[in-house]
């Protein structure tokens, strides 16, 4: 597999508008997107890191009953997942379903910005949830 970049962070918050002076004031990042992912239920805002391809995401819970709002409950607002980017989501995952991790999509879906997304299990990711990603125009 060839993982080009760590694409982004996943960060889990209550409050976008509440956790962005951190990001801006303190770190000096600008948040450049703001975006709802309607059929995930979240909220992202976008941060790029320096100059490089590396971007912290917030994402905030859109619904009590969506994935974000369940983890903040369970563990408290932090660090959610990594996403690393690769040249193809699909060939990516059939490397790893190949190597015995765990999918949680069988297929890559439509993410926030436009990208191609699709995370594998953190029981067969060391325990960490692991997205990864592509910028595919497919």
């Amino acid at each position: 597999m060839n993982i080009t970049h760590i694409e982004h962070l996943g960060i889990a918050v209550k409050s976008i508008e509440e956790a962005r002076p951190y990001y801006e004031d303190v770190l000096g990042m600008k948040c450049y997107a703001i975006e709802e992912v309607e059929d995930q239920k979240v909220k992202t805002a976008f941060f790029r890191v320096g100059n490089t391809d590396t971007k912290i995401e917030l994402l905030e819970p859109t619904s009590p009953d969506s994935t974000i709002a369940k983890f903040i409950e369970k563990r408290g607002e932090g660090i959610h997942h990594i996403a690393f980017a690769v040249p193809d989501t699909e060939e990516a995952l059939r490397h790893v379903e190949s190597k015995g991790v765990q999918l949680i999509d069988e297929h890559p879906r439509r993410g926030a910005e436009g990208l191609d997304i699709a995370f594998l299990h953190p029981k067969s990711t060391q325990r960490v949830l692991t997205e990864l990603c592509c910028k595919c125009d497919k």
